[in-house]
């Protein structure tokens, strides 16, 4: 794929996801020679900045693949599984943020640090000018999974234990919305409104992310749960979640429990996630030094702190993970992906 003619599509270019694809697309300074931005007849003819320019929207049809080369897919699971199988059919290399694909058998689910490898021989597999669909995983997943991963090459994962705290962001501009306009009401002795999320979420806590099921587990616990075991290619991996929503606005949280395989300290766990690419470790409680969301919003790394030692098993260590949801968590691990299919010396 020759990088000067690369012609590049965003679809669900307007929303908090598609808005963060094109600051990252701006910030790498990925190569492109056409940028298209896709969204739904209601946000026709509205415009989004790019590169000190604005770029006009326009409506997502079959047309719109028509000569890109890849299409980074923001817009939600059903538009994708009605779009991505035409983009992809024309040529486009999809690679789409939501989770309608996930699990597919013959798409890959990519994390760079993680399994790259899985990606650049899938590419390879493809012939020229074929098409392909790439899932990028759940926010809450990558984060864990970019820890996870050098630690079970390492010590071997026996068990996982994850609860996420997650920011409202999560649920998109109206999750955002909805935390600003409750705290606003709370603090004018208002009516508190409920739309998107199922109670307050103002100065309140909910353990309770997407649907439900029938587990008892919501969706969002089985994404995390489903989407590790793919990723790390361990599909007996014992691993359970909680997910929760918090009234941050950006970043996820997650406090992980760690049983490993082979014997294991604190200090071998910092010691290798020191060296592993993509994590910052921030661990010095005493000084005050450990990652929390109000710092570390808008920043790409996944940071790891809190780091311990479970007494109550062998090789156990209890640890804490924040990282920008709609950054690592979405747009940039997309762009990521977009950078390994331009280096993967595929014809197209």
């Amino acid at each position: 794929m020759d990088q000067r003619e690369v012609s590049v599509a965003v679809v669900g270019a307007t929303g908090v996801v598609g808005r963060e694809m094109l600051e990252v697309l701006e910030e790498r300074q990925f190569p492109y020679s056409q940028l298209k931005v896709l969204a739904s007849s209601r946000s026709v003819g509205e415009s989004v900045d790019f590169a000190d320019k604005e770029c006009i929207v326009e409506e997502l049809s079959a047309d719109s693949f028509d000569n890109v080369d890849i299409a980074l897919f923001s817009a939600g699971a059903k538009v994708s599984e009605t779009f991505g199988p035409v983009a992809r059919d024309k040529g486009v290399i999809v690679i789409d943020n939501s989770s309608y694909f996930r699990m597919h058998d013959d798409v890959p689910l990519v994390v760079p640090e993680v399994n790259n490898r899985v990606l650049r021989e899938h590419l390879q597999g493809l012939s020229p000018r074929q098409g392909t669909i790439i899932a990028n995983p759940n926010c809450s997943t990558i984060q864990l999974a970019v820890v996870l991963s050098p630690l079970d090459r390492k010590f071997g994962l026996k068990r996982v234990v994850v609860s996420t705290y997650q920011s409202v962001s999560g649920a998109g501009k109206q999750g955002m919305d909805e935390l600003w306009d409750q705290s606003l009401a709370l603090f004018n002795q208002e009516e508190i409104k409920i739309e998107k999320f199922s109670k307050q979420i103002a100065f309140n806590v909910l353990p309770h992310c997407d649907l439900f099921l029938e587990n008892g587990y919501t969706k969002e616990e089985m994404k995390v749960i489903l989407e590790s075991r793919k990723i790390l290619k361990k599909k007996d991996l014992k691993i359970t979640a909680t997910s929760v929503r918090v009234p941050v606005f950006s970043c996820h949280s997650e406090s992980v429990n760690i049983e490993f395989e082979n014997p294991c300290s604190a200090e071998n766990v910092r010691s290798v996630l020191r060296e592993s690419q993509g994590i910052v470790v921030l661990d010095d409680p005493t000084r005050g030094e450990y990652p929390n969301a109000a710092e570390l919003a808008g920043t790409d790394a996944t940071y790891v702190g809190r780091i311990r030692e479970d007494d109550s098993v062998a090789s156990g260590v209890n640890l804490w993970i924040v990282a920008d949801n709609l950054r690592k968590g979405a747009a940039l691990n997309a762009v990521q992906i977009a950078e390994i299919v331009l280096s993967s010396q595929r014809p197209h």
